[in-house]
């Protein structure tokens, strides 16, 4: 009789799912992924100084990796600011679990490495991972992750998601504070910003390449409304959906507020924040993926590639280890309104079959 764990998935997606923690504070999730592998009988590791752990099944010099994110969003619910699971990490955690399960008892001829990884929404996470040697000797990381039904509909799974690549930048205008009257006598920060705004508008790339620059803060002036401030602060957000057309977006914001600078006569400090680099996917590795959801789910079932403008700090392993053969799978689960939505909701039947997927996926590689 086939093995059939759904029950235990969703038992634990629900526990999961009522107890959120925030990055770098999943101290109780971390305790409950550890006692269910106590209960399983599989060796991990834990560390004194950062959440999250690894763990390890089978033999072998090769090493077959998984990584699962465990952290929550701090948000508003209802009018109460708490940590929510709208990201979905509470299913990836639940399928990844689910797919050692379904893996554990099958004959396999290598190590199968489990990353439960911290903090992927500070986007730090997965290189905290990387230095305590998550990657040692592994040929072959794999990852899974629910998809909006804009993105992939219910009963389809993709083989790879295309992330883009995503910065911020935090900045400061510092002029010169004059009366309402005399504008002359100082350096408006609010006219600085207002530039900045007009040129972000006209960076142009090649229209074939998808990217954007948005001023997402903005903060000038107090309670008075006769004193001209001369100072602001503000922030950008950056993607694109190729790591070089990134870095060049990079280098023409830089110029650009150097200009602005100089034109206004006033400091512009800047500084970059939170870089996430876009999707690096292994070919390879993503022709296993799709051979398993082939043959789990059947060919009806097997989706093209999904391409997102969303980030996800699971690409740091391969940019800071290329050697790595590395894919996503993306998992449709009607999955609405949307990621980071604090009213997420989903189909929870696709977290049996994202599990048995996953498991395919990595006894075939």
């Amino acid at each position: 009789m086939e093995e059939n764990f759904e029950g235990q998935i969703l038992t634990w997606f629900d526990h999961f799912h009522a107890h959120p923690e925030v990055s770098w504070k999943e101290f109780k999730t971390t305790e409950t992924i550890a006692g269910i592998l106590d209960e399983l009988g599989v060796s991990y590791k834990r560390f004194s100084d950062v959440t999250g752990l690894i763990a390890e099944i089978g033999e072998g010099e090769e090493v077959i990796a998984v990584r699962a994110d465990i952290d929550a969003l701090w948000q508003e619910v209802d009018g109460v600011w708490q940590g929510n699971h709208s990201c979905g990490h509470d299913a990836n955690i639940s399928m990844v679990l689910g797919a050692l399960l379904y893996v554990k008892n099958k004959q396999i001829n290598k190590k199968i490495r489990f990353i439960f990884q911290p903090a992927e929404e500070k986007g730090s996470g997965s290189i905290a991972m990387i230095e305590r040697g998550a990657l040692e000797n592994v040929s072959h990381l794999f990852g899974i992750h629910l998809r909006p039904a804009e993105e992939l509909p219910l009963g389809k799974v993709a083989p790879s998601i295309h992330h883009g690549a995503g910065i911020f930048l935090e900045g400061k205008i510092i002029g010169t504070d004059a009366h309402g009257a005399r504008p002359h006598q100082g350096k408006n920060a609010i006219d600085v910003v207002v530039a900045l705004h007009q040129f972000i508008k006209s960076i142009y790339l090649s229209p074939f390449e998808s990217y954007s620059v948005k001023l997402t803060r903005i903060i000038a002036g107090g309670e008075n409304m006769n004193i001209i401030p001369g100072t602001a602060e503000f922030a950008l957000d950056i993607r694109a959906q190729k790591n070089d057309i990134l870095n060049k977006l990079q280098s023409k914001i830089e110029e650009g507020m150097t200009g602005i600078s100089k034109l206004y006569e006033v400091e512009i400090q800047w500084n970059w924040v939170d870089y996430t680099p876009g999707a690096e996917v292994s070919a390879e590795a993503e022709a296993i993926a799709n051979e398993a959801i082939r043959l789990v789910a059947g060919n009806e079932v097997a989706a093209p590639p999904v391409i997102t403008s969303g980030s996800d700090d699971f690409h740091f392993y391969t940019v800071k280890h290329p050697e790595v053969k590395a894919t996503m799978i993306g998992v449709g689960a009607d999955l609405r309104p949307g990621l980071h939505h604090p009213k997420m909701t989903f189909n929870r039947s696709a977290l049996d079959l994202g599990a048995r997927i996953l498991a395919e996926t990595l006894r075939r590689a």
